[in-house]
């Protein structure tokens, strides 16, 4: 099969092309015109799948609350956004609640189901801090250890990609090092670190920082604290939520220009995703409402924001119309960075021969017209 567009994004740049895909891979690219085509989309661009490595779930299903039915029907959803690929997360609950959670995405990602493709799992806690747990509940909240963290890789078979803790309950950054050993990435979130151990975090292995502003000590001229980190480690890679809410367009544009190369554009999308708003819904034992502008909040105590309903491709409009980013820097942002941080760029990420055909055609508004999934149209 080959398409074609007057704008295909290739080397950074928009360029009249043609792409053709045999086996779920892209086999060339060729110029504009040169063959005969099955799908001409004009001047729409196409760029690559996105992915979202930080996502909790959509149209009542959650990571942690499990159902492989409920996570099959959001796999086959998830191209309608332009996605291609995403690391289900799971929420802080009980050792055995996690246990049997991540057992099933593994399950799940076995039958390989249509839509986008299980690409790992984000264990977001319970190895966190209780000050800046935000929405996850603080009952489940406990320190982490290699023994415990090794019954849950072996649950699902290894399939934990990314793991968010705190580092300064890590003692001797133990588990850190344990996850860099073995190929999960370490990311810093739900911290009240200091600068000076985030960064030692990082020298022990650490790779990325979660929902960058959210969930950690603040960046100042005397205290620079996670956010601090996150920005001098210019090497490692950074999470951030692009709703406009959870940060301001100024925030996300400060974001994007420090972190070019190794911004990750993430949803934090909850179980609500998908509903009207006024919707509320049960996360871990707290009830969640969505509002008018997209969030999600916890309707008792300080009714604090507790996560997104956005989607990606709303995301990547948000960064380049309002939040003003340069447009290669938003893209790359949820389709090769991401990529790069799971370790996947060599066949997952960019338009180029022999890669992996996921595969996004957006229109002029970022709706998507279409989605191929390893060359598989979803729409």
């Amino acid at each position: 099969m080959i398409i074609q567009s007057k704008r295909v994004y290739i080397a950074s740049t928009l360029i009249p092309a043609q792409i053709e895909i045999e086996g779920g891979k892209i086999k060339a690219i060729y110029n504009y015109g040169e063959k005969n085509v099955d799908k001409d989309f004009g001047e729409e661009r196409i760029v690559p799948g996105f992915y979202d490595v930080h996502t909790h779930g959509y149209h009542g299903y959650d990571t942690t609350a499990g159902g492989k039915d409920g996570l099959k029907a959001w796999l086959k959803y998830l191209p309608a956004e332009g996605v291609c690929g995403i690391c289900p997360t799971t929420l802080t609950q009980s050792h055995d609640t996690l246990k049997k959670a991540v057992a099933e995405v593994a399950e799940v990602k076995k039958e390989d189901p249509e839509g986008a493709e299980i690409l790992g799992i984000h264990f977001e806690g319970p190895y966190l801090d209780v000050k800046y747990k935000g929405a996850q509940p603080e009952e489940y909240i406990v320190k982490g250890t290699v023994e415990e963290f090794k019954e849950y890789q072996k649950a699902c078979d290894d399939l934990i990609k990314i793991i968010t803790l705190a580092p300064e309950h890590d003692e001797n950054f133990e588990l850190t090092r344990y996850c860099a050993d073995t190929g999960v990435n370490v990311s810093i979130g739900h911290t009240d670190t200091d600068y000076e151990t985030a960064i030692m975090a990082l020298a022990n292995g650490a790779r990325g920082f979660t929902h960058t502003y959210n969930g950690m000590t603040s960046l100042s001229h005397r205290a620079n604290g996670a956010v601090g980190a996150a920005f001098r480690a210019h090497d490692t890679f950074a999470e951030c939520i692009c709703d406009g809410n959870h940060s301001t367009l100024a925030a996300l544009n400060i974001f994007f220009r420090e972190k070019q190369g190794y911004g990750v554009m993430i949803t934090d999308s909850l179980m609500c995703k998908g509903y009207e708003v006024g919707s509320v819904f049960d996360f871990g034992g707290q009830d969640v409402e969505i509002y008018p502008d997209g969030s999600a909040h916890i309707t008792t105590g300080k009714k604090q924001l507790a996560g997104s309903t956005l989607k990606v491709n709303e995301g990547l409009k948000i960064l380049v119309e309002k939040a003003l980013v340069p447009f290669e820097v938003a893209i790359d942002a949820c389709t090769i960075n991401p990529m790069r941080y799971l370790k996947m760029d060599d066949h997952k990420g960019r338009l180029i021969a022999g890669y992996d055909a996921d595969i996004v055609v957006l229109r002029d508004d970022y709706s998507v017209e279409q989605t191929y999934c390893k060359g598989v149209a979803q729409l």
